[in-house]
């Protein structure tokens, strides 16, 4: 994988739409996807920055669509998960329940 550190939390929202929105996982819906979900907003800018730099450490591929029907329409640039990119969402799920593990939030203060 190449992370000593695991993956950051936007790097594992993003990957977590590739998985939601299938054949469908450019970068305007997975953005949408982020902030509807999250409930935060996030720059287009930095959705893209994540998508390169996972795409770099082979967590996702992309490849371009067929150019769009309408007269000028471009090609998308789609997104795909990759085998390591599975690998390394299931650790990191596996690190934050294990974190999450035996902690009651009964009586915590600041929670």
């Amino acid at each position: 994988m190449g992370r000593g550190n695991g993956l950051s939390q936007l790097q594992q929202y993003v990957l977590l739409c590739l998985i939601r929105l299938g054949d469908e996982a450019y970068g305007v819906p997975i953005h949408q996807e982020i902030e509807e979900r999250t409930a935060r907003s996030v720059s287009i800018a930095t959705v893209y920055t994540a998508l390169d730099r996972l795409e770099q450490e082979g967590l996702i591929t992309s490849y371009l669509s067929p150019p769009l029907p309408e007269r000028g329409g471009r090609a998308k640039r789609l997104f795909r998960l990759s085998a390591e990119g599975a690998t390394a969402l299931r650790q990191a799920r596996q690190v934050h329940d294990s974190m999450w593990e035996g902690v009651g939030l009964k009586g915590a203060t600041g929670l």
